[in-house]
């Protein structure tokens, strides 16, 4: 029992910690690659709209301003 305690309380200590990671200023270029982006593959993008639209029957909204009402 003991042990299996100890072994959980590593385990959460371990990826609790994982996500404590300061990015460094020259690191920054990095992560601002080209790669990184997510809209970087327009037919990727078009595919994942289409699945949003079949999933929820709604489309539009991505950086067209509306007036709330519901009538794009």
């Amino acid at each position: 029992m003991k042990i299996k305690l100890l072994a959980f309380g590593l385990a959460f200590f371990g990826l609790a910690m994982t996500g404590c990671q300061s990015v460094k200023p020259w690191q920054r270029g990095t992560l601002a690659d080209y790669t990184m982006r997510g809209d970087r593959d327009p037919l990727g993008e078009g595919q994942m709209d289409h699945v949003y639209f079949s999933r929820e029957m709604a489309t539009g909204g991505k950086g067209v301003g509306g007036g709330g009402c519901g009538c794009n």
